[in-house]
């Protein structure tokens, strides 16, 4: 196979990892977005980009993106003691029970689908053992031999339309509204990339109490569309 062939698999696997067809159920989910909503913080194009900016930056930015380069690299190394090590951490650091559950529970989905493709490292995995959803994202791109970096472009893009779905629902957004929000917020993900690359493993770590207090005050919201 020539190289450019494996590279056009590559994109193309990545395009299937985003996918909102992938059946792992991210648009069940609104990381407090349904409450923010609620409570007016969010509440047209402008405030919706200013929270999931913040959120792609200071969130997934500053945990999940990182630990999804590392666990990558130690997944290409064989390192399997690291894997394990910063999938626990990942999960220890979600502040709600519906934090956990969402990482938890598309973990999880992602799983049981690279068992049904027989993927090594997923039918490796100990059998209920709780599964981040960045670990499983590195496992299908390490299998499928994906730049890591694509490998990140593909999974911020799935958030940001998970979440841009999410918000045209609620606040509501048009969907012409959707596009401009997706076109307002696509050209940072790379620089996102970019600043997560350069973290040192003490440098980790979300802080964005507003996100944490709005996922908790979720839980007991009177009528909801989504799950967190």
């Amino acid at each position: 196979m020539l190289v450019s062939d494996r590279t056009d698999i590559a994109l193309l696997r990545v395009l299937q990892l985003a996918s909102p067809a992938l059946p792992i159920g991210g648009y069940a989910y609104s990381q407090g977005l349904e409450y923010a909503v609620e409570q007016a913080w969010v509440s047209d194009l402008d405030s919706a980009a200013a929270w999931l900016d913040g959120v792609a930056k200071r969130a997934l930015g500053q945990l999940d993106i990182p630990v999804l380069l590392r666990q990558f690299a130690a997944l290409q190394a064989g390192d399997l003691e690291a894997v394990h090590r910063w999938n626990d951490w990942l999960l220890a650091n979600r502040e709600t029970a519906e934090l956990y559950l969402e990482d938890s529970q598309q973990g999880g989905a992602l799983l049981r689908l690279m068992i049904s493709l027989e993927m090594p490292a997923a039918l490796e995995w100990p059998k209920g053992e709780a599964i981040a959803l960045m670990t499983a994202f590195a496992i299908a791109g390490s299998h499928w031999q994906i730049d890591v970096r694509s490998l990140a472009h593909g999974v911020l893009w799935s958030w940001l339309e998970n979440q841009v779905g999410a918000a045209t629902k609620l606040v509501p957004l048009g969907q012409t509204d959707a596009q401009r929000l997706l076109g307002l917020l696509l050209p940072g993900l790379p620089l996102i990339v970019d600043a997560a690359s350069q973290l040192e493993d003490d440098e980790l770590g979300a802080g964005l109490p507003g996100l944490a207090f709005a996922s908790a005050r979720h839980e007991h919201q009177y009528t909801r569309l989504f799950r967190s």
